[in-house]
């Protein structure tokens, strides 16, 4: 019978990633990962869904244990804090985070889609105006009601 073993690796620039990127090749590591420990980790908020702020100023002390991400994605950049409390940033178009429309994080406003908000512009939630079927605006809209 043969029997598996996983031959052990060492290489030169392992300490390496280590120290500056804060992983490296784990001779024990499994190739598919246990399914208990990615429910886990996916319950957890935020756990590699953010790139770690502090890996990006090569400040992260947790390493591989960190529960953000340590590459550089520009999809999956945290939030600019000076932006979000001020309305601006003062590295504008270089800053490394990501800068999100005040107006694009309000909730929808049930009033105003369903016709008619009684705020009007005093409402603290997005008028968002849909786009006319083209079929009701020349007279007859096959779906009826369940028009979209």
């Amino acid at each position: 019978i043969l029997t598996h073993s996983t031959p052990s690796y060492t290489f030169n620039f392992s300490p390496f990633l280590r120290r500056t990127y804060g992983h490296a090749l784990e001779p024990h590591r499994t190739d598919k990962p246990d399914s208990s420990s990615s429910a886990q980790a996916g319950a957890t908020s935020g756990f590699n869904s953010l790139v770690c702020k502090h890996w990006l100023r090569a400040l992260c002390k947790k390493g591989e244990h960190c529960e953000f991400l340590h590459e550089y994605n520009l999809r999956k950049m945290p939030e600019c804090n000076f932006f979000v409390r001020n309305g601006y940033c003062s590295n504008g178009d270089e800053c490394l985070y990501l800068h999100i429309d005040p107006q694009s994080k309000l909730p929808p406003c049930p009033w105003y889609e369903r016709g008619f908000c009684p705020l009007g512009p005093e409402c603290s939630k997005k008028h968002v105006r849909r786009k006319l079927c083209p079929y009701y605006l020349a007279g007859f809209c096959p779906d009826g009601p369940d028009c979209k």
